[in-house]
């Protein structure tokens, strides 16, 4: 069965987590760390995200994203 739709509001920030499977590790060194964040740094750019905090484990990870606002300049 599928999961619901999630609901997203232009402005709003969301908190993301991702665990390995049975609490392993997904980050083994630093330079997985590194790969990761360079992937996100260039999905963030493609996709107008905005990470606001993060927090790498070495089983999981945290963050705090969002996207642009979008203004309207017809509006003022």
């Amino acid at each position: 069965m599928a999961r619901a739709l999630r609901l997203e509001y232009e402005g709003a920030i969301y908190h993301l987590m991702s665990r390995g499977d049975r609490q392993e590790a997904i980050f083994l060194e630093d330079a997985d760390r590194l790969d990761f964040l360079k992937t996100l740094s260039e999905v963030c750019l493609r996709a107008d995200w905005r990470v606001h905090a993060y927090c790498l484990m070495s089983n999981h990870f945290h963050q705090l994203r969002g996207q642009r606002l979008t203004f309207d300049t017809s509006l003022g």
